[in-house]
């Protein structure tokens, strides 16, 4: 779903042995990232958590389920980005619907009012192929 929810604009290559896991553990996960068909963007560590109290396989008691995102960028220009904070969560809703949430939080120093545009509507984006995507699950 990762590489669904960014495609076409960005694409990523796992660089751990075996590809990209099944589901998300808690760890550091190399990557490479490309932009528009295969401008290479760099490698980055996605760093994956999940809030205490939840967990990738069951929920916290509120239902809320929340991974987090602290990875960083190693090179080119991703390594531009000196903070990076990226949630998701997701609980319950009425209707047997579900809530989701996506926010992302980083710094790059003075060029960080320079990139927001950019990550903003990369988020616009993944909304959308999300909202797309979802459609078709059971």
């Amino acid at each position: 779903m990762f590489r669904e929810v960014s495609w076409p604009l960005t694409s990523f290559e796992s660089l751990e042995p075996g590809g990209f896991p099944e589901l998300w553990e808690v760890g550091e996960h190399p990557v490479r990232a490309s932009a528009l068909g295969g401008v290479t963007m760099g490698d980055q560590i996605i760093d994956v958590s999940f809030e205490e109290g939840s967990s990738g396989e069951g929920s916290s008691t509120s239902g809320v389920r929340i991974m987090r995102d602290t990875g960083r960028g190693l090179s080119g220009p991703l390594a531009l980005v000196t903070s990076w904070r990226h949630s998701m969560a997701i609980a319950p809703a009425p209707g047997g619907k579900t809530l989701y949430r996506d926010e992302l939080r980083f710094e790059a120093g003075a060029l960080t009012i320079a990139l927001w545009p950019v990550y903003w509507a990369f988020w616009q984006w993944r909304a959308v192929r999300l909202a797309q995507l979802a459609r078709h699950w059971n």
